[in-house]
C-alpha cells in the first residue's frame, strides 16, 4: 500500500516536500501512462563556430531570400546533412 500524498498550500510546500521525499513511496509509476508533449523544444547548446566571412555573407543572402534568420537556415542545412549522412 502506498503513502498517501498530503496536501499542499503552494508550490512551494509542494516542492519541498518532493526535495525531502521518494515519490515511489507515494505513485505506482507502474501504472502510470506515458504522455508526449509535443510543444517541447529540444535543449539546445551554444557553440563557437568560425566561418569564412564570404560564407557567411552567402548564408545571410540565401536567408534573406527565404525570409528565415541566417542561424535558423544553417541549423536547416546542418539537420538535412546529419539526416543523409545517417540514411547511409
Amino acid at each position: 500500500m502506498k503513502k498517501r500524498l498530503p496536501r499542499f498550500a503552494n508550490e512551494d510546500q509542494e516542492r519541498e516536500f518532493w526535495a525531502q521525499h521518494d515519490s515511489a513511496d507515494y505513485l505506482d509509476w507502474k501504472r502510470g501512462d506515458r504522455v508526449i508533449l509535443p510543444n517541447l523544444r529540444p535543449t539546445s547548446q551554444t557553440i563557437s563556430l568560425r566561418l569564412p566571412k564570404l560564407m557567411v555573407d552567402r548564408l545571410k543572402l540565401l536567408a534573406n531570400k527565404r525570409d528565415v534568420p541566417y542561424q535558423s537556415l544553417l541549423k536547416i542545412f546542418v539537420a538535412e546533412r546529419l539526416k543523409a549522412e545517417f540514411k547511409n
